[in-house]
């Protein structure tokens, strides 16, 4: 078929168009979406990636906390931001907790996002009130299983990562304990050093100053290996319970059908920040440490993740509250 003259100009006129956008991006600065308030670790290990970014992107990242329902309204915010890579949200482990919960949301988890790489990944620690006599994970389900339905633990709310690490927990060692959830980290734990519950599963620097304090007694990692930060602290799959594995993790994600340029330039100034000696230093002050992932490994991950969790909160008849 014979192309006129000005149709081949117009589709020219297209390709370089479209070779002009990749290249100009970024023009402005770039907004990372934090699902959560300050503070905590979502926010503080997207402030430590974007700082290690932004040189190379060549533009300021600025940082937008959006908290509020879970991290699910912060999420939402981007999957109907506009795809033009200037809008990026903090992904974690609680985001594939909530995906997995619910059959309906304003937002789907796999169709709505293109995923860019893991930032970093932290240990889920088991820990329980000093007074509890029991010194490792084999003695905590030894005593489950000879008073049933008088160990209570606390989580930061229905659904959340740690109820969901804790509730597999209990499947996988065949014990009845109760669950009491919390509005956040802070009163869970403040709760089981007061002695009202015996357990909860949470952050490395979340109860780390408590069991070094003597306030706390920590038996094990959820992780597949052995933390570094706390490497005489066997995992729970070592302690008794083969195959256990939950852990905190971060990540990146923008909206759908947002470039691949873009989405290939992010991942790969994500992938050399991750290699930066200061962004690990300060990675190990939140108890994490960086874990690289291309672009098809994290779609993988998330979804794998949705698909684990949910099959938990359906054996454990776990309800959205």
């Amino acid at each position: 078929m014979r192309i006129l003259p000005r149709t081949l100009f117009a589709l020219l006129l297209a390709v370089c168009a479209d070779g002009v956008y990749a290249q100009a991006w970024p023009s402005k600065p770039i907004r990372f979406v934090v699902p959560y308030p300050p503070g905590g670790s979502n926010d503080v290990l997207t402030r430590i990636t974007a700082q290690a970014m932004a040189p190379g992107l060549g533009q300021q990242i600025v940082i937008d906390n959006r908290g509020g329902a879970g991290g699910m309204i912060g999420a939402d915010h981007v999957a109907k931001s506009a795809p033009d890579g200037y809008t990026i949200v903090n992904v974690q482990a609680s985001f594939t907790a909530n995906a997995a919960l619910r059959q309906k949301m304003a937002y789907d988890p796999m169709a709505d996002f293109a995923y860019i790489g893991m930032m970093a990944r932290g240990p889920l620690l088991a820990v329980v009130h000093p007074s509890l006599p029991v010194k490792n994970i084999r003695e905590l389900i030894a005593l489950a299983k000879a008073k049933p339905g008088q160990i209570n633990y606390g989580s930061t709310g229905t659904g959340g990562h740690n109820h969901m690490a804790t509730e597999l927990f209990k499947r996988m060692a065949n014990i009845n304990i109760v669950h009491v959830p919390y509005k956040g980290v802070a009163p869970a734990l403040t709760d089981l050093m007061g002695g009202h519950t015996q357990m909860v599963m949470t952050s490395l620097p979340s109860a780390m100053t408590s069991v070094q304090a003597g306030r706390l007694k920590a038996l094990a990692v959820g992780s597949e290996t052995r933390s570094g930060f706390m490497p005489e602290l066997p995992t729970i799959a070592e302690s008794g319970v083969p195959g256990y594995m939950a852990e905190f993790w971060w990540g990146l994600a923008a909206p759908a059908k947002t470039p691949n340029d873009i989405i290939n330039r992010l991942a790969t100034e994500l992938t050399k920040a991750l290699q930066s000696p200061d962004l690990k230093q300060k990675f190990a002050g939140e108890g994490s440490e960086p874990s690289v992932m291309s672009r098809e490994q994290f779609t993988k991950f998330v979804n794998n993740e949705i698909v684990r969790w949910r099959k938990v909160a359906q054996d454990s008849n776990i309800k959205p509250e």
